[in-house]
């Protein structure tokens, strides 16, 4: 279950950090497909990972971007003085998503609860067809245009001029780049081993990468969501997976006051939305300048980019409108492009491509990531960036902590 993951995740962090899980003033935590039995799951995995039952929990969704909500929302509260200490997190099982029955036959059962006698049941049946048994799943398209992410991704992508060579190209680099981040241990204090049952086998790291793609073996595969002129692969695109995460955030003087060590600071962030039909995952190419402006920065600024990757697609069709004058003139009400993002410096340890992608929790793996990239890497500021169903998006600056 996602409380299952949430709390592990959160046992893992407390475990990894001296602090009294008492000192907690709130713990919130993302998520996506909620389980009706642990409707509001921060709460229970705070729980279940031993906090104390006077800290309180609540839960978050914004889509790919609940984390980072949960991130924002620990933030806002320090800033206002409500809390001095926030464990935030998110947590998704996309493996036993919940499914139910079509809505006639849950009328019925509700209706059921109120029969008294054995004759009464064999109404049940009563106007029920071979349809109504049928079970339903979780949508995958938008609720307010029908549509598939993977539908808008495709045209974006044309839009932008992103080819499927293109897209092929970055998906391979992200699997590669995943492998060897793992192989070199870049990865390790970021991931929490962890044994799944029924046998107990220990987890020990991320297995959704392929450290053995080709451009031949990628380009074998068919188009996902548009026949036969689409680009969009279940190659290029991110995989659905389980995954949780937690972050520690606090202001300065308490965690030196606890004698930790603070890794970054979290500056300034920014959400947006646009129109889900002609812009569902362009929120980052909005999101970017906003956040840039805000803290008087450019993007040659920036040493650390972690930006989600949904589809290869999405990503480079961000990209090149972030480099793009015409967007900038049009969309973004600028004279002059927002600029280039060196590859060099973005997702250089992978991303949700070859990471995967469990909704609630990938804001907070990505700031983690941002974080750790920082110091390694002695950089100043980092940028993290990601889309959204419903068209919205999220872009946050961190600087490290140099003290």
């Amino acid at each position: 279950m996602a409380y299952d993951l949430g709390r592990m995740a959160i046992s893992g962090l407390l475990a990894r950090n001296d602090l009294d899980p008492a000192t907690i003033d709130q713990v919130i935590m993302g998520t996506v497909i909620q389980e009706v039995k642990t409707s509001n799951v921060a709460r229970e995995s705070a729980l279940g990972a031993g906090i104390p039952n006077t800290v309180p929990a609540h839960t978050v969704s914004m889509a790919c971007i609940s984390s980072n909500q949960a991130i924002t929302s620990g933030m806002e509260m320090i800033r206002t003085g409500q809390a001095k200490i926030v464990l935030a997190g998110g947590t998704e099982t996309m493996s036993d998503i919940p499914v139910r029955f079509k809505k006639k036959f849950r009328q019925k059962v509700l209706d059921a609860r109120k029969y008294k006698s054995p004759v009464e049941f064999l109404k049940f049946f009563k106007g029920l067809g071979i349809k109504d048994f049928l079970p339903e799943l979780p949508a995958i398209a938008e609720f307010s245009t029908g549509e598939t992410m993977g539908q808008s991704a495709d045209r974006m992508a044309a839009r932008f001029g992103v080819s499927r060579t293109d897209q092929d190209e970055f998906a391979m680099r992200s699997h590669y780049l995943a492998a060897k981040a793992t192989e070199e241990g870049l990865l390790k204090q970021e991931v929490l081993e962890t044994p799944v049952p029924p046998k107990f086998d220990l987890v020990t790291q991320d297995n959704g990468f392929r450290a053995d793609t080709t451009m031949e073996k990628l380009g074998k595969l068919r188009q996902a969501f548009i026949n036969p002129h689409g680009t969009i692969t279940a190659g290029n695109a991110s995989f659905l997976t389980d995954g949780a995460s937690a972050s520690l955030i606090m202001d300065e003087q308490s965690a030196l006051d606890l004698g930790l060590k603070p890794k970054a600071y979290l500056r300034e962030y920014v959400y947006v939305s646009q129109d889900p039909g002609d812009e569902l995952l362009l929120g980052p190419a909005y999101a970017t300048p906003k956040v840039l402006d805000r803290m008087e920065l450019s993007l040659a600024d920036i040493d650390v980019f972690e930006v989600h990757e949904a589809f290869a697609g999405q990503v480079l069709a961000v990209l090149n409108a972030l480099d793009s004058k015409e967007f900038a003139k049009k969309s973004l009400g600028k004279n002059q492009k927002v600029g280039q993002i060196p590859m060099d410096k973005m997702n250089t340890l992978g991303g949700s491509l070859s990471l995967g992608h469990p909704f609630g929790a990938t804001g907070v793996r990505l700031v983690t990531t941002a974080a750790n990239r920082l110091i390694r890497e002695d950089g100043k500021y980092a940028l993290v960036t990601a889309c959204a169903a419903g068209g919205q998006g999220h872009a946050i600056v961190l600087e490290r902590y140099a003290k």
